[in-house]
């Protein structure tokens, strides 16, 4: 991890020092772990498995302490009142505050994502600039990627109500691309090819993105006094988790993220990675510098880059511009996947896209050292699982050799006169879990003290509460992490294969069935106990040594069940468990979104499609939206495609055929206009019956 330093940026040389001094840690305390591990083994890495073994833990134990040394360095920054040397700090709040704002564009994503309550979240964000009284220096855009036009149209519908809501003529605007190019990074380089010119800045969020007005003003002025700045990422706290899984999710965001999110800004320092969203981009950089260009290697290594945020840091590290990392910039919220399931389906198509950037780790020229472990990282986060895997396999390899075979006195690789003796040493092993086991649970403890130090144990719920919700969580850490590790292992491996993955909008509300639990556990709950059954026939000691794995796979299904569960979630809160400051003290973004989505909306008498052509004012929007696409062979498939809507409804053509016509302005038209005209006992007479009966006096 250790690189050269550039002296043209004095922070180089701090950081060039801290990520020593973490390498030299993380690396002696693997190699003392690696030596113990082969003291305990019989034969002391005598056998080609047990040199396996060693050699798979030292990449585990690695992994693990990494995270534990960044845990410990960010605690230690936060005890001592935040890194002196983090960008935030170069300037007063008086200095900030008299930095003018620039042009900046807030940009959305979105994919078939629930229209209304990601909109809403948007005029949340909206509404908190304008309490700022800052509307002049933003512009907003909704970017869509959906294709299906019952979706679409009704972004179209709300995106319009929502202008006129909020008088933002000329503020919030919308742009529906028909081609899914290079998704995500495709719909955002398409605003700036059309759009990018005309604004310094620009803010990407999510669909569940929340920022505070005074954080994105806080952002700009930051931007605007460092000139060398590309990007400007926060680091946002989980929120608004209503079943049990989602409040783990969040109470684990809001305690122990804060650690990790300031050593590893403390580490990184000006070569800090971007999470594609809940961020700041400097524009004209981005756009001459971050262009993503196809791979050009063979299976998951061809084609477009699917992960892009990581890619684009580093090359604008690479172009000389800085990519901070900045904790202390608050109000910054996402929001977590409802259930487990819907995590490891993100987690599946994360996966392909960082295992794809080992091309760039290796043999992207020109690309700075932190950038590249940057991408470790990333493929890290999901090889660890089959790594895991691996271990397990191999340890039941070790322990079936040394039950069901005779002692080999001349192991793999001993070639000496004198046998080899199998040696046991119990207290050695004990030893080895007990600072294994340090390594993941210390840093939380290290969580409760920085709460307790910030006096922000009652904003948890309390002393009794904050340490039972600590409990709380390890123990279904606990069972999660076998099942994680079986679906990771199987993205990882579905990836190196290149399986085409479909993209999609994420569950958001729904809660998991049983059948659905079984159907998708099934594999792992059947490994797990039979598995458990061979450890037990082989020996008890080793089946004991299985049960932490074993049983968590046989309980996937009811565990994914029960977490699922939004009543699981309220009965946590409702005991005062798993509580977080946010919900006790929310700031206004927050309580604006949670009232906007709120809402009751009564039963629609028509789809939002229906809308857009029999409703006056819908179809006009529509028509301001669409293009003249009746030219060459389309011309006589979009008439057959209006007589079969006009003859039998919506339902009567598939989505590209539907599509055709709602793009169509003249289409759009003819249909308004001559689906009023339809006699009384046709699909659209019934639905303007419908429609005069239900009219307001």
């Amino acid at each position: 991890m250790t690189e050269t330093y550039d002296s043209r940026a004095p922070w180089r040389m701090r950081a060039f020092i801290r990520r020593s001094l973490i390498t030299m840690f993380v690396v002696s305390q693997t190699v003392v772990a690696s030596y113990f591990l082969l003291q305990v083994l019989p034969y002391h890495g005598g056998t080609m498995v047990e040199l396996a073994i060693v050699a798979v833990f030292a990449v585990l134990y690695l992994w693990i302490s990494f995270g534990f040394w960044i845990a410990v360095y960010g605690f230690g920054l936060r005890l001592a009142g935040g890194d002196r040397q983090s960008l935030m700090r170069r300037h007063s709040q008086a200095e900030l505050e008299a930095t003018a704002l620039s042009k900046t564009a807030i940009v959305m994503p979105v994919y078939h994502e629930p229209v209304k309550w990601t909109l809403d979240g948007l005029k949340a964000i909206y509404r908190d600039i304008e309490r700022e009284g800052r509307l002049d220096d933003f512009d907003f855009f909704v970017l869509s990627d959906s294709q299906d036009p019952d979706v679409w149209v009704e972004e179209q519908q709300t995106w319009g109500r929502m202008v006129e809501e909020l008088g933002a003529e000329g503020r919030m605007f919308y742009r529906r691309r028909r081609v899914n190019l290079n998704f995500k990074s495709g719909n955002v380089a398409d605003f700036l090819r059309r759009w990018g010119k005309d604004y310094q800045y620009m803010v990407v969020l999510d669909a569940d993105s929340l920022l505070s007005g005074e954080t994105i003003q806080t952002m700009v002025r930051v931007m605007n006094r460092e000139p060398r700045v590309g990007i400007l990422q926060t680091a946002p706290t989980v929120i608004n988790g209503r079943s049990a899984f989602a409040r783990i999710q969040q109470f684990s965001s809001r305690l122990y993220s804060p650690l990790f999110a300031t050593g590893l800004a403390a580490v990184q320092m000006g070569d800090a990675a971007f999470w594609g969203h809940n961020a700041i981009i400097r524009v004209a950089p981005f756009m001459a510098h971050c262009g993503l260009r196809k791979l050009q290697g063979a299976g998951i290594w061809r084609g477009p880059i699917m992960s892009h945020d990581f890619v684009e840091a580093a090359f604008l590290g690479r172009a000389g511009y800085e990519v901070w990392l900045e904790p202390s910039l608050r109000t910054s919220y996402e929001e977590s996947p409802p259930t487990l399931d819907d995590e490891l389906a993100r987690d599946q198509r994360w996966s392909k896209g960082n295992i794809q950037h080992a091309a760039l780790m290796f043999f992207e020229p020109g690309l700075r050292l932190a950038h590249r472990f940057a991408f470790l990282n990333g493929i890290m986060a999901y090889l660890s699982s089959p790594l895991w895997l691996l271990f397990l396999v191999l340890t039941t390899i070790a322990a079936v050799q040394l039950t069901i075979t005779p002692i080999d006195y001349f192991p793999d690789g001993h070639d000496s006169l004198m046998p080899l003796w199998p040696e046991w040493r119990p207290a050695w092993a004990v030893s080895l879990v007990v600072s294994t086991m340090a390594l993941l649970f210390l840093p939380k403890l290290l969580a409760i003290v920085d709460a307790v130090f910030r006096r922000q144990v009652r904003a948890f719920g309390g002393g009794m509460r904050l340490l039972g919700s600590v409990l709380f969580e390890i123990v279904v850490s606990v069972l999660l992490a076998p099942i994680r590790m079986l679906a990771h292992s199987h993205a990882v491996l579905s990836a190196l294969l290149n399986v085409r993955l479909s993209w999609a909008g994420q569950n958001r509300t729904e809660e998991t069935g049983w059948r659905e639990a079984v159907i998708r556990h099934l594999p792992g709950m059947i490994l797990g106990a039979v598995w458990s059954a061979f450890a037990w026939t082989l020996d008890p000691m080793f089946f004991y040594w299985s049960l932490p794995v074993s049983v968590p796979l046989m309980l996937a299904a009811p565990t994914t069940v029960w977490l699922s569960r939004l009543r699981n979630g309220q009965r946590l809160a409702d005991s005062g468990l798993l509580l977080t400051p946010e919900e006790r003290s929310p700031v206004p973004v927050l309580v604006d979104a949670r009232h906007y989505r709120c809402r009751v909306r009564e039963e629609p008498l028509l789809t939002p499609v229906e809308k857009a052509i029999l409703l006056p004012v819908e179809n006009r929007l529509h028509r301001h939206l669409a293009r003249d696409k009746r030219k060459g062979h389309r011309r006589a498939v979009i008439a057959e495609a209006v007589k079969a809507c006009l003859r039998d409804g919506c339902v009567g053509l598939d989505r590209e055929a539907l599509s055709l016509v709602l793009e169509d302005r003249a289409s759009l038209e003819e249909l308004h206009r001559l689906a009023w005209r339809s006699p009384p006992g046709t699909f659209w007479g019934a639905k303007v019956q419908c429609l005069v009966r239900h009219w307001p006096d």
